[in-house]
């Protein structure tokens, strides 16, 4: 499970936004946003590094934080 911290995350478009971004390179991933802590978990079978880049391409600085 890869959780991260997406700071500008602030409302339901936002997270409609970043689970459709994982779900277009995993449709299988398990997405559970948390806005009230601004944090992302993702459990899938893409790398990190795809992940948290196509969070960024659809416009939210991410870090990883600690499992």
């Amino acid at each position: 499970m890869l959780k991260l911290k997406v700071p500008e995350m602030s409302c339901g478009h936002c997270a409609s936004t970043i689970e459709k971004a994982v779900k277009s390179i995993d449709p299988a991933a398990r997405v559970v946003i948390d806005l009230g802590s601004s944090t992302v978990a993702v459990n899938s079978t893409a790398e990190e590094s795809a992940i948290r880049e196509v969070i960024k391409s659809a416009g939210y600085d991410n870090q990883k934080l600690a499992a």
